[in-house]
């Protein structure tokens, strides 16, 4: 049962457009920054959502390496390609403006893709999917990060989480969404273990000595100095077929860097060679699928619906009482929290106000109650 306080979508939505506006952020790009964020609470993807609204954004502008004015830049475009260079401004809204791009241009032919280099985390990447399957497409999206990821035999942090997901049209009442980390978990889920006082599961994490790690905490540091690694999909080691998301997170990491010959593993550190902080020249993809241009949009939802349908209604383990598919829980979160609002721990209530106060916003909060 939850027990957090719970901020009403709108009061969330206007107070952090108006924190973004107040670090140099203007209004519409603010928006579009607050409703990403706002998206992964809806979702009940906590790791992305408010919680890193100060830490990973508000921060990195006050400490330079992330600019609130957002250059976008079209490096090359034809009828169905675009790359883009982002300028180390606000990841999601080079995001925004380049799905609306190529959604438009998957209207016309039928596909549609871009690359983005230099730029800064773009938040949820089911939100650049959805963009497309909103639209009767099929979106597809990946991002490089800094470097997290061991590969397999290895216990130094290389590859980053790197997120390849996917958004399908359904005739559901949602899409199905694929959207996760190439690594058994991500930074961000065990920034939340910490901020929580939870410890991160065994298997997850591994040190320089080659054993696993759970103190959330001393992770957060030793990811940071290096001296320990996310294991990458499947676990540590090959039994568990770790090598497929050490695999799959190598083909995101690619495909975020070749692609517009962006930067890549080491050189995506946000540590410069004297130890200061410096901006992450993160590279993304999106790809969006037009099906009318092949059986149809109906066509293509009816059968996708009716795939998803029949594995919901197959055969369920001992104990258990339902078989989802990617996205439906996340739309039952949705179902739970659209007339609640999004619920936020103490240290979240903490930064909320501590942003307030100090860019002096008119805003009260139903927990200081």
């Amino acid at each position: 049962m939850e027990t957090r306080p719970y901020v009403s979508w709108e009061l969330i939505g206007n107070f952090m457009t108006d924190a973004f506006r107040a670090v140099g952020v203007p209004e519409e790009d603010a928006k579009i920054c607050a409703d990403v964020l706002m998206e992964s609470d809806r979702r009940g993807i906590e790791s992305h959502g408010c919680n890193r609204f100060k830490p990973i954004y508000i921060d990195r502008i006050n400490a330079g390496i992330q600019k609130p004015v957002t250059e976008y830049e079209i490096l090359k475009e034809t009828p169905t390609t675009l790359l883009v260079d982002a300028h180390d401004g606000m990841g999601m809204v080079a995001s925004y403006r380049a799905m609306n791009s190529i959604i438009e241009k998957a209207k016309t032919y039928g596909l549609g893709m871009a690359a983005i280099r230099n730029s800064t985390h773009y938040g949820i990447a089911g939100y650049w999917a959805m963009m497309a399957s909103r639209q009767g497409m099929i979106g597809v999206t990946g991002t490089n990060a800094r470097p997290s990821i061991a590969p397999t035999f290895g216990v130094e942090n290389m590859l980053g989480t790197n997120p390849l997901t996917f958004a399908l049209p359904t005739d559901d009442e949602f899409p199905f969404v694929l959207d996760c980390a190439t690594s058994i978990t991500q930074r961000g889920k065990i920034e939340y273990f910490a901020r929580n006082g939870k410890s991160t599961p065994a298997g997850m994490v591994i040190g320089r000595d080659g054993e696993a790690k759970t103190d959330s905490q001393q992770i957060l540091k030793d990811l940071t100095a290096g001296e320990a690694a996310l294991a990458p999909l499947g676990g540590i080691g090959e039994d568990l077929a770790g090598y497929k998301g050490y695999g799959y997170a190598t083909v995101v990491e690619i495909l975020s860097a070749a692609l517009q010959g962006g930067s890549f593993l080491k050189a995506l550190t946000g540590i410069g060679p004297d130890g200061e902080k410096q901006p992450y020249h993160l590279g993304h993809f999106f790809l969006v699928i037009n099906p009318e241009f092949f059986m149809g949009t109906e066509s293509f939802k009816a059968t996708a619906s009716e795939i998803l349908k029949e594995l919901r209604e197959s055969q369920r383990a001992p104990g258990q009482d339902r078989i989802y598919t990617a996205g439906e829980k996340e739309y039952l979160v949705w179902l739970e929290r659209k007339d609640k609002g999004v619920p936020v721990s103490e240290s979240v209530q903490k930064e909320l106000i501590e942003v307030r106060d100090k860019y002096n916003l008119p805003y009260h909060f139903p927990f200081e109650d």
